[in-house]
C-alpha cells in the first residue's frame, strides 16, 4: 500500500527544510532568496544577473523540484512554450491568490505558497542546520583533509620547481644579412 500524497497546505517547516537541503544548491538558493527571504522578482533577477523572464523560468524549475522533494506528484512542462507560460502563471500566482492555474501547476504553486508562509521558521531551520553542519566532526575532518591536500600540492609544486633541470644557455641570434641596396 502506498502512502497518500501529502497536502501542500499542511507541509511543515521540517519537511520543507529537509526538501531544500536535499535539492541541488542553486535551485534551493533561488527558492530561499525569492520565497523565504521574500525578495522581489526584480531584485532576485538582478542578483543573479538575468532577466525577470529567465529568473521566472529558473524559479519554476526549482519549484517543480521542491514539489517533487516534498512528495507531491507533478509533471514537467511539455515543452518550451508551456514552460514559459507556466513560469508566467507561477509568477502571477505568487503575487495574487486568485490567479488561474492549470491543474498540473496547482501543487507547485501550493508548495511555493507554503514555503513562503513558513519562511521565518524555514530560514531559522536552515541557519541552524548550516551551523550544525559546520560544527560536525565530519565537516572538520573534511576541512583538515582539504588543508592537507593543498599543502601537499604546494609541496609538490615547490619540489618540481626546485628540481627542474637547468635551462640551456640561449644562443645569440645570427645577424640578419643585409639585402642588396640596404646598408
Amino acid at each position: 500500500m502506498t502512502s497518500p500524497e501529502p497536502d501542500a497546505s499542511r507541509l511543515s517547516s521540517p519537511v520543507l527544510i529537509a526538501a531544500l537541503r536535499g535539492m541541488e544548491p542553486r535551485p534551493s538558493a533561488l527558492l530561499l532568496r525569492r520565497l523565504v527571504e521574500g525578495r522581489t522578482l526584480e531584485a532576485c533577477a538582478a542578483f543573479y544577473g538575468v532577466s525577470t523572464e529567465a529568473f521566472s523560468l529558473l524559479l519554476l524549475r526549482a519549484s517543480v523540484a521542491l514539489a517533487r522533494h516534498v512528495g507531491l506528484s507533478v509533471r514537467e512542462p511539455a515543452g518550451g512554450e508551456e514552460e514559459a507560460a507556466w513560469a508566467r502563471m507561477l509568477t502571477e500566482a505568487l503575487s495574487r491568490e486568485d490567479a488561474r492555474l492549470p491543474m498540473a501547476l496547482v501543487p507547485v504553486a501550493e508548495a511555493c505558497r507554503r514555503l513562503r508562509a513558513e519562511g521565518p521558521e524555514v530560514a531559522a531551520g536552515m541557519d541552524a542546520a548550516a551551523r550544525e553542519d559546520a560544527a560536525s566532526p565530519h565537516r572538520r575532518r573534511e576541512d583538515w583533509l582539504r588543508r592537507l591536500a593543498v599543502a601537499a600540492l604546494l609541496a609538490l609544486t615547490a619540489y618540481l620547481y626546485l628540481s627542474r633541470p637547468d635551462e640551456p644557455p640561449r644562443r645569440p641570434r645570427p645577424p640578419i644579412p643585409a639585402r642588396p641596396g640596404q646598408r
